[in-house]
């Protein structure tokens, strides 16, 4: 997905961090409106997810997903899949992959999702 004339610029890669890329078309939509409806939040989401994916400082926050849901393939491979709760509703799920330091947004939504209740 390349930026097109007149779309938001997207905050470059931190040296030695994270890469964050989106693996689905709905994270994309449930991204842009999470940045319209919590955009404080969201970047908080961001700084986090870029700068420490895998060990989170509030884990009531920020969770590796149980079951079927922790884990996921992305581009084929299967990597752990995570959570970031961005509001009290509004949830980012993703997943790390380690090797190239890229963190893959594959669910952004501003509601809880169904498939964890």
């Amino acid at each position: 997905m390349s930026p097109k004339r007149g779309e938001r610029v997207p905050p470059p890669r931190r040296p030695k961090g994270w890469e964050l890329r989106f693996a689905t078309s709905d994270a994309v939509k449930g991204w842009e409106e999470l940045c319209r409806n919590a955009a404080a939040q969201t970047w908080d989401a961001w700084t986090i997810l870029s700068e420490r994916p895998v060990t989170p400082m509030n884990r009531a926050r920020q969770h590796q997903l149980k079951g079927q849901l922790g884990t996921r393939s992305v581009q084929g491979v299967s990597m752990p899949q995570w959570q970031y709760e961005v509001t009290s509703s509004g949830r980012i799920w993703y997943c790390v992959d380690e090797e190239n330091m890229v963190v893959w947004l594959t669910m952004a939504s501003t509601s809880h999702p169904k498939a964890t209740e």
